[in-house]
């Protein structure tokens, strides 16, 4: 079973490694400055009763502060702290420390106003308690208390309870508006993945356009992320239901350099699955406008789509004279196709512990499979007729050119693997013999664009065209 993936919106739920590398809010930030360098000058504590819509970030940048302010410390404030005077003085000398003291402590009240059932006493009665100990147990630390509302009117109300002692305010109307609308979508991207392993929101079948569009709708950088993972949700149950079909696109490679072209569109090590990220930069920009890209998303994560190489060198020993059906191979030469990372997979029995990358060989035998391949690309159809002898020879019930078709389309697969037990019991393997020179980036973007489009139609995520 695959873990449920993670969006979290509010702070509290974001993993602690994932805090510091919060983006920093420039405004709250030099107006900190600005009241650090006043209360140099001339001492005192400060209040700051700052308004944000919810969601938009206010919690994240208060919280953070310290992150980028060097020499500061944040300290929460909880309700007892808020309420009692002595319980105060008790959590903000705690954070103060015995003998290595901040620079800057800033105490955080998030919100309180929410969780009590009549909170128009409280400005009052808080920015009050400030006065006083601005004057005796907390003169000489330099201090800012930061109110976090969502409320204006309360915030006036706070700034307003400031005027008998009108040098603690920092400013009457301060607004949070979180970081820039054109920053959000970036932001929904990276929290996804520092929360899910580094997975590609992409690979949870939500796309960057998907997350763009959602932005420009939203209010706040919340409300994005709150639609984003109701995005997510509603994708899941058809993404993470067990496929009939997996898809396995067969690509032989003869040197190096046709190696490593493959490689950068898949993920190796964890079983050559496609790379949509790699996909999805080699496109043109009028590709990324027109395609259908969300339903070639979806067949991508539905089929578990791989891309694998196999070396020339490999399949040559077990290739020869493909116009005979019933060929005469010594056992020895099944050895080679046995041992390929195409093998493994077909079995569902990869093991990303034991992965070997793929190398090109310097041998009599990688030459002799290079000069083979040079005339194996004018019959496609006789390779994947061998493909499928080899691995019945191997133990596998496999067989080539079959149809599958379902009420959206047909496919046909160059060989057809059947295992039974497997979580996808069929495996549709579609071989791209093509000539090294035509192993090209973009030769390889259009041929899984042409494998994406046609088994979205086969699922009916695409209707045919």
């Amino acid at each position: 079973m695959q873990p449920v993936p993670k969006l979290p919106a509010r702070y509290e739920d974001l993993d602690p490694s994932f805090r510091g590398r919060l983006r920093p809010n420039g405004q709250l930030n030099d107006l900190i400055q600005a009241a650090y360098r006043g209360m140099q000058v001339s001492g005192g504590l400060r209040f700051l009763p700052l308004y944000g819509r919810s969601g938009s970030g206010k919690s994240s940048a208060a919280r953070e502060l310290a992150t980028h302010l060097e020499g500061t410390k944040v300290v929460e404030l909880p309700r007892a702290a808020v309420e009692d005077r002595d319980e105060l003085l008790r959590v903000l000398d705690g954070a103060w420390g015995r003998s290595e003291h901040p620079q800057l402590m800033i105490a955080i009240v998030d919100q309180f106003e929410d969780t009590v059932p009549d909170p128009r006493s409280i400005p009052i009665q808080f920015v009050e308690r400030l006065s006083l100990l601005d004057r005796n147990e907390l003169r000489g630390r330099p201090i800012i208390f930061i109110w976090l509302t969502t409320n204006p009117e309360f915030q006036a109300a706070l700034a307003d309870a400031t005027s008998r002692n009108e040098r603690l305010l920092m400013a009457r109307d301060f607004e949070l508006v979180g970081p820039p609308r054109e920053q959000w979508a970036d932001i929904v991207e990276e929290t996804f993945e520092a929360h899910n392993s580094g997975t590609e929101l992409a690979d949870a079948g939500v796309l960057y356009g998907t997350i763009s569009a959602i932005a420009e709708a939203s209010d706040t950088i919340g409300d994005t992320i709150e639609k984003v993972g109701r995005e997510l949700t509603a994708t899941m149950p058809g993404l993470h239901d067990l496929s009939k079909y997996q898809v396995v696109m067969l690509w032989p490679v003869t040197d190096g350099i046709r190696i490593q072209r493959i490689q950068s569109f898949s993920h190796p090590r964890d079983g050559y699955k496609l790379n949509w990220g790699a996909f999805w930069r080699e496109l043109s920009p009028d590709d990324r406008r027109t395609l259908p890209l969300e339903a070639f998303n979806r067949a991508r994560l539905y089929f578990d789509v791989r891309l694998v190489p196999i070396a020339t060198a490999d399949l040559a020993p077990v290739g020869k004279n493909l116009d005979v059906a019933e060929p005469s191979i010594g056992e020895s030469y099944y050895e080679r196709p046995r041992l390929t990372h195409f093998f493994s997979i077909l079995t569902d029995s990869w093991d990303p512990s034991s992965y070997a990358p793929l190398r090109e060989r310097q041998s009599q035998r990688a030459e002799e499979g290079r000069a083979w391949y040079a005339e194996v690309t004018r019959n496609p159809t006789g390779l994947g007729r061998r493909i499928a002898f080899v691995l019945r020879h191997l133990g596998l019930d496999a067989q080539h050119e079959q149809d599958i078709r379902s009420d959206h389309g047909t496919v046909r697969a160059d060989v057809l693997v059947k295992r039974p037990g497997a979580a996808q019991s069929e495996v549709i393997v579609e071989l791209k013999a093509f000539s090294p020179e035509n192993t090209m980036p973009s030769s390889i973007r259009d041929q899984i664009r042409i494998t994406l489009r046609r088994h979205a139609q086969l699922a009916g995520f695409l209707p045919r065209q």
